[in-house]
């Protein structure tokens, strides 16, 4: 006699793309802002193959600081030092405002920090 196996149906949601506000935590649109600007300055600093040292000379930081940048310990910096970190390796920071409905035009500000 042969056994069937009953399909178990694997029930999911579909993430909202903020995986803070997913979690229902407070601040979940600031954490989720830091921690793209965190992930971005991590990169940065990983394609340019230098030692934290230098990394911290650039970022003008303790490389302690690195070293938490690096494990992605971005709740350690505001958002406006994460948007520091990317002028001073050379990058255009670029906000956009805009209505929550489609369509509508909108401001956008552009930061030479």
């Amino acid at each position: 006699m042969t056994s069937e196996k009953k399909k178990a149906k694997i029930e999911f949601e579909e993430g909202s793309g903020n995986i803070f506000a997913d979690l229902e935590l407070d601040d979940a649109d600031e954490l989720y802002a830091r921690a793209q600007l965190g992930i971005l300055v991590l990169q940065l600093l990983k394609a340019k193959n230098i030692k934290q040292r230098e990394m911290a000379s650039i970022l003008g930081i303790k490389q302690t600081d690195v070293s938490h940048i690096m494990n992605g310990h971005f709740s350690r910096f505001s958002q406006e030092r994460l948007i520091c970190f990317l002028n001073k390796l050379e990058q255009k920071v670029t906000i956009q405002v805009s209505r929550h409905r489609r369509g509508e035009p909108y401001q956008q500000v552009v930061f030479g920090m």
